[in-house]
């Protein structure tokens, strides 16, 4: 296919738009020429560059890696930079800021929150990778190690309906995170970790939406692993109750 042959449809975006000190938000309205690899985030750059310097946006990697780009496209939680326009099959796309975190500026949200209660978590950040087990490491390296899937991108958290009502729900990131802990100590102290999740504003207050789970982009299914500390917990109890030790 040549320059030529690409086609590029005209789209309009609408832009949640706030900043400091206004009275309430609002949304502006831009056209932007979309061709088949348009993603949001570089239609949201060229609006930035050609229409309106003042957009707020974050953005860093570009290809699902980092998470900064997360914000809610047509009413879901989505990374920008991987949603491609013309794939959402509408004329009209509505870009906000995630729910549930604090907003800064724009599209921009105050993640400090989130990584404060993540951090209490004392999650691991390195793990043996489950996948491709038919790939074999190169010589002197026994396994393949990867980060954690998740990315800290805050979409489970802005999906979460309880963490809307609650700010003192640790919510699904964290409690994810916890379950790690339990699953794949590598030095941590996963009692230590049970019990951190063990009071009201932890696991127990979940009301087994599975919206995190589904707004997940990197698959950790943070929904499951709150029900996992659950059970875990639950057979604690039991195991206490009827003189059984852990």
């Amino acid at each position: 296919m040549t320059t030529t042959d690409v086609v590029t449809k005209e789209i309009t975006f609408r832009v949640y738009r706030y900043k400091q000190g206004d009275a309430s938000p609002h949304y502006d309205t831009f056209k932007v020429p979309c061709d088949e690899w348009t993603t949001v985030l570089v239609a949201l750059q060229a609006i930035r560059r050609d229409n309106d310097p003042s957009l707020t946006l974050r953005h860093s990697c570009h290809h699902a890696s980092c998470g900064t780009c997360a914000m809610i496209i047509n009413g879901r939680e989505e990374l920008a930079c991987v949603v491609t326009v013309l794939d959402l099959g509408t004329d009209v796309v509505t870009v906000e800021p995630l729910h549930n975190i604090p907003l800064i500026s724009d599209l921009v949200v105050d993640m400090v929150p989130f990584y404060d209660v993540l951090n209490q978590a004392d999650r691991p950040y390195v793990r043996r990778s489950e996948f491709m087990p038919e790939a074999k490491p190169p010589g002197g390296i026994d396994f393949y190690t990867r980060y954690e899937n998740c990315i800290e991108c805050g979409a489970c958290v802005s999906a979460c309906p309880i963490k809307g009502t609650s700010e003192e729900y640790y919510g699904p990131a964290a409690l994810a995170a916890a379950w790690r802990v339990i699953e794949e100590p590598r030095g941590r102290d996963p009692k230590a970790a049970l019990d951190w999740v063990d009071t009201p504003d932890g696991c127990w207050r979940c009301h087994v939406a599975y919206e995190c789970t589904e707004a997940c982009p990197s698959g950790v299914e943070p929904a499951e692993k709150i029900m996992a500390l659950r059970r875990a917990l639950t057979r604690q109890k039991l195991g206490r109750l009827f003189g059984r030790r852990d």
